[in-house]
């Protein structure tokens, strides 16, 4: 059990997908001018670099065997829940949750790289479950065993918006190791039995979410008020948008957290719907790339492993679309590769690096 490194010339990298990944990249760098009021300052210029050294780790990643990701799965747990405990302990505060560790040149959100890393465990476990005993119940233990110490320590932040996507990627990934249905319409049941009490304990800026986005309009300047201005930027900007630099909603600060949660609307305001459908449709590409590679790979452990990386990235892009048209509550999710942040970036390219390296076994697999 070693790290593996499979020498690769430039040709055998997945071309098209890296230009769709930069298309992406390019995308967050003209939506962070344009909200800067068209400077590369303080946010268009991070996040280039950020997306070139994180592009760079990536390609790096691709070359180690997908079996040594296997190997060191439950190694990477480990570390992950110890990076957990050190953050509530010693982390930073930042919108209001103790999320961040501070390494002196670079702020990390262990919660993020979490996601990865329980997508790898569960697809260790899985591939190791006879296809005859994994529709029994036993099979659920690892909901409990795997999920419940990260999302334990993930809520003690609070981080409500990781844990709906750890959870959501990981009842994804169960289906898809071949668990029954009647165990998820169960589940399903007892959750929605739960919600009450679950609300109960949400802290009051929490609660006030999920009410705005029952019903915006009952506090359109107070707590509602994201959401709100959100959609109107989007609807301002019709089919054409206004203009590159020209988002009337975002440059005279009516939009909040347009480098961030909300930069999507700051884009479709000034792209309109074409570049929002152009954007969206980047992302449904690179989505297509990700169950390809899923569906191509012969092994159980990469084949779980890929579509779960895969839906780690949908579930990032689904949430925030849904949270900035009103269609979720605000949970702060950012958008992959095109918001401002360092972690999520760090994150999605750790599982497109991982992704890369199963297609790379694939092709390696279709020539012999």
């Amino acid at each position: 059990m070693g790290l593996a490194f499979v020498p690769a010339p430039l040709a055998a990298l997945p071309w098209r997908m890296l230009w769709i990944v930069t298309a992406l990249g390019l995308a967050g760098v003209l939506g962070l001018y344009s909200a800067a009021g068209g400077f590369m300052m303080p946010w268009a210029l991070p996040h280039l670099m950020r997306f070139l050294v994180f592009l760079g780790m990536a390609l790096a990643l691709s070359w180690i065997r997908p079996q040594t990701f296997h190997d060191f799965a439950f190694f990477a747990y480990g570390g992950g829940i110890l990076l957990l405990i050190l953050t509530l302990a010693l982390g930073v505060i930042g919108g209001g949750a103790r999320s961040w560790l501070e390494l002196g040149f670079l702020r990390v959100q262990p919660s993020e790289l979490m996601k990865p890393v329980i997508v790898l465990t569960l697809a260790r476990f899985y591939a190791h479950v006879p296809p005859a005993e994994i529709r029994r119940l036993w099979a659920m233990w690892p909901l409990a065993l795997i999920l419940g110490p990260p999302i334990l320590l993930i809520l003690l932040q609070p981080d409500l918006g990781t844990t709906m996507l750890i959870v959501l990627n990981t009842i994804a990934l169960m289906f898809l190791a071949g668990l029954p249905l009647r165990l998820f319409i169960g589940g399903g049941l007892a959750v929605a039995a739960a919600l009450p009490i679950v609300y109960s304990f949400l802290l009051p800026h929490q609660q006030d979410r999920v009410l705005i986005f029952l019903n915006p309009e009952t506090d359109p300047l107070g707590a509602g008020y994201h959401l709100t201005q959100s959609k109107i930027a989007i609807g301002s900007g019709g089919v054409f948008g206004k203009g590159f630099l020209n988002g009337t909603q975002s440059h005279l600060h009516y939009l909040p957290e347009q480098h961030t949660d909300f930069i999507f609307s700051a884009i479709a305001e000034e792209w309109g719907l074409i570049g929002g459908c152009v954007l969206i449709g980047l992302f449904f590409l690179l989505l297509r790339w990700g169950m390809g590679v899923a569906l191509e790979a012969k092994g159980r452990f990469e084949r779980l492993a890929a579509a779960g990386l895969t839906l780690t990235i949908f579930f990032y892009i689904a949430v925030n679309l849904m949270m900035v048209m009103g269609l979720a509550p605000v949970v702060g999710i950012p958008l992959p590769l095109v918001s401002y942040g360092g972690s999520a970036m760090l994150t999605v390219m750790i599982c497109l690096g991982m992704l890369m390296s199963i297609e790379r076994r694939n092709r390696s697999e279709r020539r012999g």
